[in-house]
């Protein structure tokens, strides 16, 4: 019984998530796995659940990322989008590496 109520109390507080929210995060997760890092490229699906108005600001937003090459796939409706790695010069990379050291010294 008292499990019954915690799984209610969990559901109750679910946080209802927009779609245009659901794709951005989709996305980013996508872009951000290590196997796309590491290629530098990633193809992302439209699916049934992505309204037309949510696709099209998310795709909106990332054309006006400079550094990000976007590939419109008619045949299936979804988007490739690939990148360079930043330059040793390059502030950015900088900035990667003092995150990557701030994340090996983490305790846990």
């Amino acid at each position: 019984m008292a499990k019954a109520q915690k799984t209610q109390k969990a559901s109750a507080q679910r946080i209802e998530v927009s779609g245009i929210e659901r794709l951005r995060l989709r996305v980013a997760n996508m872009i951000n796995h290590p196997i796309a890092q590491e290629r530098k490229t990633v193809t992302i699906h439209r699916l049934d659940t992505d309204g037309d108005r949510e696709w099209e600001e998310v795709m909106g937003a990332l054309a006006e990322v400079d550094d990000i090459e976007i590939t419109f796939n008619d045949e299936d409706e979804s988007v490739t989008l690939s990148w360079e790695a930043p330059a040793d010069d390059d502030p950015r990379a900088e900035m990667h590496d003092e995150f990557e050291a701030l994340e090996e010294e983490a305790p846990f």
